[in-house]
This record gives C-alpha cells, sequence and structure tokens, in this order.
C-alpha cells in the first residue's frame, strides 16, 4: 500500500497551504553557556523572552524547602535523547551536574528565559 494515495492508487491533494500562524516555529534549543536571551514577537503583538544560553539555575533543596542560584557544570544525561546530553542542551527533565549536586530541571527553559531545576538526594 503507498502512503498518501487512495485505493485506487489516485492522490489525496492538500485542500489549502497553511498559513503563517499554523506554521510549526524554529526550536529553540538552550545551550549550556553564558547567558543569552532574545525576545520574539508573538501573535498579537506580544513578546516572549526566550533563552538561548545559561551556565546557572534556580535550584530547589527539598530538605531545607529553599532556593539557591547554583553554576551548571555539565549535562549528565536527557532521557527524551542521550544526543542532547552529549550537546550539552539544557531541556525539561534534564538531569545536569551543578557545584551543588545532581538535579533534573524542571520547567522547559525554551519557553521562560529561566531554569529551575529540583536537587537529587544520591543514594
Amino acid at each position: 500500500m503507498n502512503l498518501g494515495r487512495k485505493a485506487s492508487g489516485g492522490r489525496y491533494h492538500k485542500y489549502k497551504k497553511r498559513k503563517l500562524f499554523e506554521r510549526p516555529g524554529t526550536p529553540r534549543l538552550v545551550l549550556l553557556g553564558k547567558e543569552k536571551k532574545k525576545s520574539i514577537r508573538m501573535r498579537g503583538g506580544d513578546f516572549k523572552k526566550v533563552l538561548l544560553s545559561q551556565d546557572k539555575v534556580n535550584l530547589l533543596d527539598k530538605k531545607s524547602g529553599k532556593y539557591k542560584i547554583a553554576k551548571i557544570l555539565n549535562v549528565k544525561e536527557t532521557p527524551s535523547n542521550r544526543f542532547l546530553a552529549r550537546r550539552n542542551i539544557l531541556m525539561k527533565g534534564a538531569i545536569i551536574e551543578t557545584d551543588i549536586g545532581k538535579a533534573r530541571i524542571t520547567n522547559r527553559p525554551g519557553q521562560e528565559a529561566n531554569i529551575n531545576a529540583v536537587l537529587i538526594e544520591e543514594k
């Protein structure tokens, strides 16, 4: 069976093109490095601040319940894709190594212009 074809062998045709607002945006991969932010114009004239690179993290220590600002040393692993960890790309769910200890990123840095993480207890 050929994909995109009818049972008779004829092709399916799109009934319309995608509008500009329907098209997907370019993925913003946040790299480990000196802080760099950018503002992007959104639909309706609004502006969104996005993060391009960062080397600090807002780290929550669950034992004390307090936030500390820590320096990111390395990206250990990324559950969604191991190749992103090799390139030191910061994203939600990534395990990072900080000067305080290991942590897991809990927000989406490419969307929110900051990085929040929770300290992981060593066993």
